[in-house]
């Protein structure tokens, strides 16, 4: 049977030429640690992670290699943030459309008697900015939200964000999961004190290896979630105050870093316009050819302008759970269906608690996969209705 793979929201496949050969390669040839060993296969490597933590900065925009810090995922990166930062009597805001990676560990802060307050977004997964403003208070502390709906693909204005949490003095931390590598992300821009990336959606890598890119006064103030050894100040028994390994507790994955490192390459070799462009021209594509089917919703915006390569339907006469099952059994095509660990917006967008089934492209992603695609859910439909 012909597999199809749309279900690039949850992990890119496949992976960046040249990934798996760097992350083997490493296993079998280097295999060393960093930072624990006097010898020059240990030195070369550790120049590896600078110079992933270089392609990282440059990347984003960002002017420190040491305020960039390797976390097994976004959501490490998040809860290092969210935990490390806030205290009793603090107040944190988050988006309705964000995911459970921002929005469970705002949750837990209320355990501490952090205040969490969620600022709404409108049934396109839009940002309601005066509703967002009006949020803010005395004891603010933070700001995180999502940039891209891992939902609808509905993108945040992160530049206006910034300008609105600069003015107050608010740290404002962008979680970049579903964005990173695709469509441009600057640091400086978008006024962050905090970028959460992962390695294994848009920036192509492998799962496991994820990063946090903080600026000196959001590391200054961040207490480690983790302790541990660092290879370094061996004789301190707290965690070191120095970058970046005041929250690099335990071995790095280094695997991860390495097969990390290619798929960067491979990004800055062929540009985030280009890969965008690309999942921009199948997303219309999409949206074009599935607006006229009987029977399906198309949630969020009205076409592929101001989302990522993200589509969530909402099947009327065939339950989304079904759809997606003969998608896969029938037809080879890989969705996800449900509520895609984001409640919060499925609430925003009015498909909650049945949830919608995703469609999410990537670079790799083919016109003749969106037609395969598109045809297949007709034949379905058509098929129910007779």
């Amino acid at each position: 049977m012909r597999k199809v793979y749309l279900d690039n929201g949850s992990t890119s496949f496949p992976k960046a030429p040249g990934v798996g050969e760097a992350m083997s390669d490493f296993i079998t040839e280097v295999g060393c640690n960093v930072g624990r060993g006097g010898y020059e296969t240990a030195y070369d490597l550790g120049e590896k992670v600078y110079e992933t933590r270089s392609q990282l900065c440059r990347m984003f925009h960002f002017n420190s290699e040491k305020n960039t810090v390797f976390t097994p995922s976004v959501t490490y990166s998040l809860n290092f943030i969210i935990a490390g930062l806030l205290k009793e009597g603090d107040h944190v805001i988050l988006s309705s459309m964000d995911h459970n990676a921002v929005a469970r560990p705002c949750e837990a802060a209320k355990q501490r008697n952090v205040e969490v307050s969620a600022a709404p977004c409108d049934r396109e997964g839009r940002l309601d900015m005066a509703a967002f403003q009006e949020l803010f208070r005395e004891n603010t502390a933070l700001v995180v939200m999502s940039h891209g709906s891992n939902v609808c693909g509905t993108l945040q204005d992160a530049e206006e964000i910034g300008k609105i949490c600069e003015a107050r003095s608010v740290p404002f931390v962008l979680d970049a999961a579903q964005t990173a590598g695709v469509v441009p992300v600057d640091f400086q821009k978008f006024c962050l004190s905090g970028l959460c990336v992962t390695g294994h959606k848009g920036l192509l890598g492998p799962q496991g290896i994820g990063a946090m890119l903080i600026n000196d006064d959001l590391a200054e103030r961040l207490t480690p979630v983790i302790s541990g050894g660092t290879g370094s100040a061996s004789h301190l028994l707290a965690m070191p105050e120095f970058m970046p390994d005041k929250f690099e507790a335990g071995t790095l994955n280094l695997p991860g870093i390495i097969g990390l490192n290619r798929a960067l390459q491979f990004i800055e070799e062929t540009g985030i316009e280009k890969i965008y462009a690309h999942e921009q021209e199948m997303t219309e594509l999409f949206i074009e050819k599935v607006k006229g089917l009987p029977g399906t919703r198309l949630i969020g915006l009205p076409g592929a302008a101001g989302r990522v390569g993200t589509v969530s339907l909402d099947f009327e006469t065939v339950d989304n759970a079904e759809m997606a099952y003969l998608l896969d059994a029938e037809y080879g095509i890989m969705t996800r269906c449900g509520l895609h660990c984001a409640p919060l917006a499925h609430q925003a967008l009015g498909t909650y608690p049945h949830g919608t089934v995703r469609f999410a492209f990537g670079y790799w992603t083919k016109e003749e996969d969106i037609i395969y695609a598109v045809e297949s859910i007709r034949e379905i439909l058509n098929r129910k209705e007779g």
